[in-house]
């Protein structure tokens, strides 16, 4: 399947005046040259998803869950094909492009599913004096425009869990994709086109993503955005959405804690898994790991024997570490290395750079204030310190995530064979998820996800993202004498 066009408005794939290169980040090679929008077009897609809400809102429960099931049943029959794609677009391992459309296709089932379970609740006036004859339930209706805008490093689930919740609950909605990923996006058009969603519910608009936002922040007929990416756009884009509903999920440096008494080779395995799955380019990137001082050498040497075993590559054929989506990204994973390394950290292992491959990169003796750590690197890089006890443990993860711009709190795991030791740091951790005996690196996409503080605010996941995307409206009567 071939596109063309990164504009499909009101039902129908447009041609714009510019057009916008996709390269394969291991090749170079172009991959495609796709139409882009202009403000012109975000104008028009915002008209034909303002004209569609009336009668789509109104469209009955079953029939937008029958349309999200047969768009999940697209992707799986295209799967194949679909992850090549990811893997070509964005550099992804393929076992990891074919295991993100499998998440997709959940996604979806899982937004069919609560797209008929949609409800509220009767309130009980007449607890209070007075209103002994009122009685009141509320319902929740669809917010109106969703505005979603999705990043290249999950090109296909993390705009299902945008798209899928937004029209689950009857809203209309406007898909602004990575410029690096916006085959991927028209590719999940096409699925709900085949499904039979009706036109001008969902248009996409691929381009400069600047102009195109700044177009969707500006008009009040798009009542929610929500968007996956830094933390510094993230920060733009509350001071400039006003009043307007938003989902922000932002950076981070997740991280995990290892205490004495884990399974080591478990914490290990998770570890890696965490540290350099896509090469680090995940927002739940592993990035830091503190280790129990009894433990920390022996957790070093077989951890280090693990990443030796990692295997660089071309991402079609059986491989872990992968190219960065550009030189750029990779150039400044570099740059924070050698800062590091030059204020006192030691490199144990890694730290070149190869056009936009980074070797995976192991360090140590760190301080907080270092980019490494406190920073989000989106790369195949991290540190490892020790500690000694609970309190301590806690104390430096939650001073790593607060000592640079941003103070992130997005996910964490904790590694421990004591129930009573992982409740005590979960529930001091300042972090949005805390995963015991496993990875931050761990998502179920029916679980609420999200961070506190600057990594974000609000929750996805189908049911609580339809709750974001949905008001509430109360409804109150008099029975009567």
């Amino acid at each position: 399947m071939e596109f063309k066009s990164g504009i499909f408005i009101n039902g129908r794939w447009r041609e714009g005046t510019r057009k916008l290169e996709v390269r394969n980040p291991f090749s170079g090679e172009v991959l495609a040259s796709v139409h882009q929008a202009s403000s012109k077009e975000v104008e028009e897609a915002i008209d034909a998803a303002s004209s569609t809400f009336p009668s789509f809102s109104r469209l009955p429960a079953w029939r937008r869950a029958e349309i999200l099931r047969e768009a999940a049943e697209f992707l799986r029959r295209h799967e194949d094909e679909l992850s090549l794609l990811i893997t070509r677009e964005v550099g992804k391992p393929l076992k990891l492009s074919r295991a993100e459309v499998g998440r997709a296709v959940q996604t979806l089932r899982i937004c069919a599913e609560e797209a008929v379970r949609i409800k509220g609740e009767t309130v009980p006036l007449d607890a209070v004096p007075g209103f002994e004859r009122k009685r009141g339930f509320f319902i929740r209706q669809p917010v109106g425009i969703v505005a979603a805008i999705t990043p290249f490093n999950f090109p296909l689930n993390l705009v299902v869990h945008k798209v899928g919740p937004a029209l689950a609950a009857g809203n209309t909605v406007i898909l602004k994709p990575s410029s690096s990923a916006p085959l991927t996006a028209a590719f999940l058009v096409q699925a709900f086109q085949e499904a039979g969603l009706p036109p001008g519910a969902l248009n996409l608009i691929a381009g400069s993503g600047e102009e195109l936002s700044e177009a969707l922040f500006r008009d009040r007929r798009v009542r929610l955005l929500t968007f996956t990416g830094s933390a510094r756009v993230g920060r733009k884009i509350k001071e400039k959405t006003g009043l307007k509903k938003v989902i922000l999920e932002l950076g981070s440096n997740s991280g995990a804690i290892v205490f004495s008494d884990c399974d080591l080779e478990l914490a290990v395995s998770r570890c890696l898994y965490g540290a350099f799955a896509f090469s680090g380019q995940i927002c739940i990137h592993t990035q830091r790991i503190y280790v129990e001082k009894e433990i920390k050498d022996a957790f070093l040497s077989l951890f280090l024997e693990g990443v030796r075993k990692l295997r660089a590559g071309n991402p079609e054929e059986d491989c872990d570490i992968v190219p960065l989506i550009d030189e750029g990204a990779a150039r400044r994973a570099e740059e924070w290395i050698a800062e590091a390394a030059s204020s006192g950290a030691q490199v144990l292992c890694g730290g070149r750079r190869e056009g936009n491959f980074i070797e995976p990169t192991v360090l140590t003796r760190t301080r907080p204030e270092m980019k490494v750590v406190c920073e989000e690197v989106f790369a195949p890089v991290v540190v490892v310190e020790e500690f000694e006890g609970m309190e301590e443990a806690v104390e430096k993860y939650n001073a790593g995530s607060s000592a640079g711009s941003f103070d992130f709190g997005l996910s964490a795991g904790v590694f421990t064979g004591d129930l009573k030791r992982a409740f005590w740091v979960a529930e001091r951790l300042e972090v949005g998820s805390v995963h015991i005996n496993e990875a931050a690196t761990f998502r179920a996409d029916h679980m609420p996800f999200g961070g506190v503080k600057e990594s974000g605010m609000g929750r996805e996941g189908p049911r609580f993202a339809i709750e974001e995307m949905t008001d509430i409206k109360m409804i109150s009567f008099d029975v009567g004498e």
